[in-house]
């Protein structure tokens, strides 16, 4: 027997001395994908990135003063995570549906530090929150060259092995100030043009709350004077509401974990609320003083909600989840009581949030793109492999960024998949959800940024 186990100890031996040279000498890291597999072994340690970043910035520095951008005179459009209502749908301009090429035209190209946000766009400004070393930065950047304007830096690192290091959240932009929320749950709100300090908390450490496995996910949400996010706190501190322009504690709700969605602001039977996710189920409060107007159980397993709930009509909303778990199409009646109209796993939409066009809702089961009847729930196709990427509407169409960092152009119809175009934009893995404003299409991931001419100039 010795004999037979002595040669496999020395291959696991051999194997594991390669593995531990490869990880501990060259810098080996597991890229993992959406599923929590691992896609591949990268050899690009962070501090390289980290240096190409700042010999980025080093050959464009930050202007002092900082200059004002000239470039844009229209009104600020998208200025919220996934856009101005937060439902994914781009309705400023008409889109460019037959791309030379296959391609869309790139406008910049330059490396961005780490991290999943997305961008908000005003005033010829795009603003993001990114990991660089051991601090997130805030950054503004030129929207028409990529320039970075200005930034505002301070002490925070989360690490996690899935996702890797960096914020979350995407800012919101709103009158003249941006708020942005960070992995470990430092909150600022900053002047849009010179990045200066307005307020600052720590919205776990103010509401006594843990931070989540995946960090702090929700883009903060302004309705009228207030500034709500969710640190899942106890003995009502889950959500809280600030003043937006003072940083007061203006009230707290519910008593349980966060989920990962950002909140929503909508309409149901007639009344204005707030709507999210938390970890274990769906909520509709009351944006004023954070009242529970219902509730809908959704547990997902690890407690991970990270689609915002879709709404279908004057009382009726879509929720999905990942892990297995699927979709809901949920009725709220007038006293709050909430009805299950459907609910399968056709649409399992594990960290992105479908749209909803004509009647049809459009996500990523898993990693699949399919579409979905919101009114009955069957399945009108399923079809392209995308991996665990993002989507916004725009114009009858789906742009669809890939995990792998490729953006498509697929047709919203329901009568059958049918993807127009397709072209590398990024290198690396891409879970951030794209923007687009005054016909430019935004992208970014962990490595890289871009811009693209969407619209015809």
């Amino acid at each position: 027997m010795t004999r037979i186990f002595r040669p496999i100890v020395f291959a696991l031996a051999g194997v594991a001395g390669v593995a531990a040279l490869l990880f501990g000498v060259f810098g080996a890291r597991l890229d993992m994908d959406g599923s929590g597999v691992p896609a591949r072994v990268k050899f690009d340690e962070p501090e390289t990135h980290y240096k190409r970043v700042e010999e980025s910035r080093a050959a464009t520095p930050v202007p002092t003063p900082v200059v004002e951008v000239a470039a844009e005179v229209k009104a600020p459009y998208w200025t919220d995570f996934r856009g101005p209502l937060r439902d994914g749908i781009y309705s400023q301009t008409k889109i460019l549906t037959a791309w030379p090429g296959g391609k869309l035209k790139k406008l910049w190209r330059q490396p961005i530090g780490g991290g999943w946000a997305s961008f908000v766009i005003a005033h010829g400004l795009a603003y993001t929150i990114e990991q660089r070393k051991a601090q997130e930065v805030v950054a503004a950047y030129d929207v028409t060259t990529g320039r970075e304007i200005w930034t505002h830096r301070y002490e925070a690192d989360f690490q996690e092995s899935l996702g890797g290091p960096g914020p979350r959240a995407t800012p919101t932009w709103h009158d003249g100030k941006v708020y942005s929320l960070g992995a470990e749950g430092h909150l600022f709100v900053l002047d849009a043009k010179s990045g200066k300090v307005i307020w600052t908390k720590n919205i776990l450490t103010d509401n006594n709350a843990e931070n989540l496995p995946w960090a702090m996910s929700a883009s903060p949400l302004i309705v009228d004077d207030l500034v709500i996010v969710q640190p899942g706190g106890p003995q009502g501190k889950s959500i809280v509401a600030y003043n937006k322009l003072t940083g007061a504690k203006v009230w707290g709700a519910l008593n349980e974990k966060a989920g990962y969605a950002s909140p929503i602001l909508a309409t149901l039977n007639g009344e204005r609320q707030v709507m999210t996710s938390t970890g274990t189920r769906v909520v509709g409060l009351n944006p004023a003083d954070g009242k529970l107007l219902w509730e809908y159980e959704w547990k997902t397993q690890y407690d991970v909600n990270s689609s915002s709930p879709v709404v279908t009509g004057p009382n009726q909303f879509m929720i999905a989840s990942g892990y297995d778990h699927g979709t809901a199409l949920v009725e709220v009646a007038a006293d709050g009581l909430t009805k299950t109209i459907w609910q399968n796993k056709k649409l399992k939409t594990k960290f992105s949030t479908a749209v909803l066009h004509e009647g049809y809702l459009y996500g990523l089961d898993e990693a699949i793109l399919a579409c979905v009847d919101a009114k009955t729930g069957e399945q009108k196709w399923k079809g392209g492999r995308y991996g665990y990427g993002q989507l916004l509407l725009a114009d009858g169409h789906l742009i669809v960024t890939t995990e792998q960092g490729d953006i498509a152009l697929v047709k919203a119809t329901p009568t059958a998949h049918e993807e127009l175009a397709r072209f590398t934009a990024l290198d690396g893995k891409t879970w951030n959800v794209p923007a687009i404003a005054d016909g430019r299409l935004f992208v970014r991931n962990t490595r890289e940024m871009a811009a693209f001419q969407l619209s015809a100039p």
